[in-house]
């Protein structure tokens, strides 16, 4: 499986100083490629910027296309577009970390860098917490309207003294 995700290195090593751009189709078989189950199938195109400098290189990531997204009300799949646009520093450093979701450190050795996991991690941060059938997100739906379905004010708050349990009342009794 580890030749799978070869085609999505890049040779940083042997790059001038200059602007490069690399485009990659992401169907079902990449997100095959993943163990998570957050998506399993899609049709996207990415573009990947690298503007690769003597100290860093700044890659743009642009992420365009649908995915089969499953209804969490009806459980039907339905596509679901998406339009995603990130960038990412790689800074030259002593040691290979991660200094903030942005900002990579890599060493001056570094041969290539696969972008798979990043395309992946982008994908699924752009998916909406809430996913509904875009048939049903077109209904009427009361949190959106502001309609109360519970409320826990009472309109008699005397009548609800004198039918209070008696060991509820000792209980009251003892706070005071």
């Amino acid at each position: 499986m580890m030749e799978d995700f070869t085609r999505f290195d890049i040779d940083i090593y042997s790059l001038s100083d200059k602007v490069y751009t690399y485009e990659y189709h992401l169907e079902d078989s990449f997100f095959q490629l993943f163990d998570s189950n957050l998506l399993e199938k899609g049709n996207l195109q990415a573009e990947v910027t690298l503007d690769k400098q003597s100290t860093l290189i700044a890659a743009s990531f642009r992420i365009e296309g649908t995915v089969q997204l499953e209804c969490d009300r009806s459980l039907e799949h339905f596509d679901h577009s998406l339009e995603v646009d990130r960038r990412i520093i790689y800074q030259y450093g002593a040691e290979e970390e991660e200094v903030s979701e942005d900002i990579y450190t890599i060493t001056t050795g570094t041969q290539k860098i696969n972008v798979a996991h990043l395309l992946y991690e982008f994908i699924g941060l752009a998916l909406p917490m809430k996913r509904l059938h875009p048939s049903l997100a077109e209904k009427e739906d009361p949190w959106v309207e502001g309609e109360i379905i519970f409320s826990s004010a009472s309109d008699k708050s005397g009548a609800e003294d004198e039918a209070v349990d008696p060991r509820w009342q000792k209980l009251r009794n003892l706070k005071n």
